[in-house]
Formats: C-alpha cells, sequence, structure tokens
C-alpha cells in the first residue's frame, strides 16, 4: 500500500493505493496522526479513487481519525469513485456521517465552514 500525504489550507489529504488493510493501518495511522498534529491542519481528506481493498481495519482508520478531527472543530471527507469501495462504505454505515465527493476539488469547497 502507498499513502500519499499533502497539505492544502487547513487540509490534510491523505491519498491511499493499493490495499488498506490490517497490515498497512497502523503505520498508516501513525503517518496521518503526525502530519495532522505537526502541521496543525483541521480537516482531513481521504482519497480513495486508487484504493483497490479495504478491510475492518481502514474503516476504523476512517472513523477515528472522523472522531478525532470533529473533537478539532474539523470535517472528514471521502473523494471517491470506486464501486466496490463505496460498497463498503456504504455497509459499514460511514456514508452517515461522512460525505463522498469525485474530486478532491468538490471536497475543497465542501471543507470550509459548516
Amino acid at each position: 500500500m502507498q499513502l500519499i500525504l499533502d497539505t492544502i489550507d487547513e487540509n490534510l489529504i491523505v491519498k491511499f493505493k493499493g490495499e488498506l488493510d490490517h497490515h498497512s493501518s497502523e503505520a498508516s495511522r501513525e503517518k496521518i496522526d503526525e502530519w495532522y498534529y505537526d502541521k496543525l491542519k483541521k480537516n482531513i481528506i481521504f482519497d480513495l479513487r486508487e484504493l483497490n481493498f479495504m478491510d475492518s481495519s481502514g474503516i476504523g482508520l476512517l472513523m477515528a481519525r472522523y472522531k478525532m478531527c470533529s473533537e478539532n472543530g474539523g470535517k472528514v471527507l471521502i473523494v471517491n469513485d470506486n464501486q466496490n469501495i463505496q460498497r463498503i462504505l456504504r455497509m459499514s454505515g460511514i456514508l452517515k456521517i461522512i460525505d463522498v465527493y469525485s474530486s478532491i476539488d468538490d471536497a475543497l469547497k465542501n471543507s470550509i465552514g459548516e
């Protein structure tokens, strides 16, 4: 699994490529949290478009970051156009609390204010 991190304004952009599973989720979590706090970001945008598999530990990673951002007054947003990943997100119930966008630009527009 490849993890690419970037920042735009108050947003940490997290792009996953490959598989987000129990083998990769802990190292990913540590790196994401380090960037989030070190760079003093408010929101996290997860780009899942190049993710080809995610298990329950990936859902756990997203949920814990949602809680972290909410406690910091921020948001978690997801960018995804992959139907397999969308199905996993829907079955997990995560789509009831986190919005999904088709592009980073759309997510960035919606990361500002409530």
